[in-house]
Order: C-alpha cells, then structure tokens, then sequence
C-alpha cells in the first residue's frame, strides 16, 4: 500500500477548498483570455467550471489586468489565482482584489522589503503563495536537473520562510516528462508543502495529453501531487477533460462518468464507433459515477462488460441493451443513441452504489 506523501504536507486554505493534508487532488486550467477583457475572460472561466476545473488561474500583465480580478471574483464560482512575475505592486493590487491565491517567485523581486509588503498582505487576507519553477527558465541559463530546479525552489521557499511565511505551494514543471518526474519525487522529500504537477509545454491536445497522463499518472500514483494541470496547446476545457481522466483512472475522482467501449473487429454491423463518440461527448456533462458500455457485437459484449452499469452490444441493424451483464431488450439502430441516453438520465449512482 503506497503511504501517501500528499496527505502529509502542510494545509492551507485556497477560497473554500482544503489545500493540502488530504487526499484531494484539484483539477487546475489556466485562462487564454486578455484578463483586462472581464467578460470574455468570466465567460471562459465559468465554461471551465462546468466542465470540472476546480482551480482557474489568470495571467497578470499590467495595473489594468490587476484592477479587473474584483469583478472576474465576482462573477465565477472557483478560487482565482493571479499569475504575477516581477511587478510587486500588481501581486499588492490583485491581493486587494480579493484573489485566492498568488503565483509570484519571491526571488525574482528586486528588494526585500517589496518581497515583505506581499507577504503581509498575503497573511492579512490568509491568501497563499504557489512558488513556480520552469526547467526553461533556471538561473543562468543552466543545464535543467531535478536537483537545480529543486535547489531553484528551495531559494525562494527560503525567502518567505524567513519572513515567517508558510502558505506555500510549490511547482517544478519541465517540458521534459522524466525530468518533471524526478524533481517532483525530490520536491516531495524535501519540502512539507503541497505541490502542483504538470508538464510544461506538453504540446496540443493528443500528444500533450498523452505527455501529461503518463508523466502527471506516474507522480500521482506514488501518492504525490496536490493539484494537476494538463497544458495543452488548444481550448483550455480539453485540459479539464484529460485531467478528470487521469484521477478517475487512479481512482483520485469520483462523479466521473466511465465509458468501455471495444476497439472493434470484423464482427462489427452497426455504426459503433460513431455512436460511441456521440456518448462519450455527453458524458462529458454527466456528473455521475456510471460504466457505459458500447461493445462492437453480441458475442463477447455483455460478458466482457458485464461489470458495467449500462451498454449495448451490436448486431446487425439492432443492439442489445443490457444492465449489468444482464440482457433486457433489443433496440433498432436508429434508436441505439437515443435508448443509451435515456437509461444514462435515470441512472441514479446513489441507489445503486
């Protein structure tokens, strides 16, 4: 049995959500929007929240970005993290806003006393403060290691730490997946604080989230990582929906829909693949813990999926629909969709958990 490391960090608030000290682990995105443009980026958001991010950060260019994170508060649901770098006042301003977390290093601040005005403001209004390291962007210019990017971190850990700060979280990031693995297995040895993973740079959606899966999965399966972001190159809502895949495979979230479906064969004489494609778009919206099966013909269908809640196997022109491996009717082609659909509405994963 894996001793979780992730339940032995220090824990914080982030908004409403417990951060850290448990099991949890949040799903995070990151806006593609100008933040100055309240609207268009509102709208993102609250379409990132309905798809299951938990976590949504904004990037932070100038006053003006600063001065808009009050209304952006105002009008979504989720804890709102201000993306910073350099620029001390714009961290004072977005803290003044009402924003649940700061992403700012406190090393890349000139003076020290702009470092401690951030840091009172943060514990005035309990706000955390998530350090970020980047194999791309290492001091110096230097060779990316897991031990530098751990070293690189640990300085500005050690900065907040002396000004009596704690509410740290912290993430090592390379464009590397083997290299994200080994620092954060370092990070998760030499830090108490919780970390975000991810793998920086990962690509557009189909190589990017393979990249992430394996390299956020292996991490996560070691008992590591406190929140996750899939970065991809494309709609932001994809990184959510790849995210909530890698926790449901690991058993890290429930509510999720699971759709089985075979990789089809000879035997097939419906149009599977499309109607499954249509399923798993729906499912999207489910917030349910339910098995959907869509199995290619009756031969092996039921009894390969028999531990799903609801499927159908093909035959030619019909399917049939069946509930936990038990047949209990013959459906046209035409209606398959719209039967499978039906049966996922009434689905109540309450009663029959």
């Amino acid at each position: 049995m894996i001793m979780l490391q992730r339940e032995k960090t220090k824990q914080f608030h982030v908004g409403d959500l417990v951060f850290g000290g448990n099991n949890k682990v949040y799903i995070q995105s990151m806006t593609t929007t100008y933040t100055k443009d309240v609207e268009a980026t509102v709208k993102q958001i609250n379409t990132l929240y309905e798809a299951g991010c938990d976590i949504v950060r904004v990037a932070v260019l100038d006053m003006e970005d600063a001065q808009s994170l009050g209304e952006i508060k105002r009008q979504i649901k989720i804890p709102l993290v201000a993306d910073i770098h350099f620029n001390y006042q714009l961290a004072l301003e977005a803290i003044r806003q009402g924003v649940d977390k700061i992403r700012l290093n406190p090393g890349n601040l000139p003076k020290r006393e702009q470092v401690e005005a951030v840091v009172a403001a943060c514990k005035e209004k309990h706000i955390p403060i998530r350090i970020g390291v980047n194999s791309g962007s290492l001091p110096g210019r230097a060779k990316a290691t897991a031990e530098l990017m751990v070293e690189t971190a640990k300085h500005h850990v050690e900065i907040l730490e002396s000004m009596g700060f704690y509410d740290i979280a912290i993430s090592l990031k390379a464009t590397d997946m083997n290299l994200m693995v080994a620092a954060n297995r370092l990070a998760a040895k030499t830090f108490p604080y919780p970390l975000h993973l991810g793998v920086t740079e990962a690509g557009t959606a189909f190589s990017g989230a393979i990249k992430s899966a394996l390299g956020i999965g292996i991490i996560l399966s070691e008992g590591i990582g406190n929140t996750i972001r899939v970065s991809l190159t494309d709609n932001p809502v994809l990184e959510i929906q790849a995210a909530k895949e890698i926790l449901k495979n690991l058993g890290l979230k429930d509510k999720v829909p699971n759709l089985i479906s075979c990789p089809t064969c000879g035997r097939i004489q419906y149009d599977m693949i499309d109607i499954a494609k249509k399923v798993e778009q729906y499912l999207l919206k489910v917030n349910k813990t339910i098995n959907v099966a869509i199995m290619g013909c009756a031969v092996n269908g039921p009894g390969e999926a028999k531990h799903a809640d609801i499927g159908v196997a093909g035959g030619k022109g019909e399917a049939i629909l069946f509930r936990k491996g038990e047949i209990i009717k013959k459906i046209k082609e035409a209606d398959i969709y719209d039967e499978l659909i039906k049966e996922i509405d009434l689905f109540d994963d309450r009663i029959e958990a």
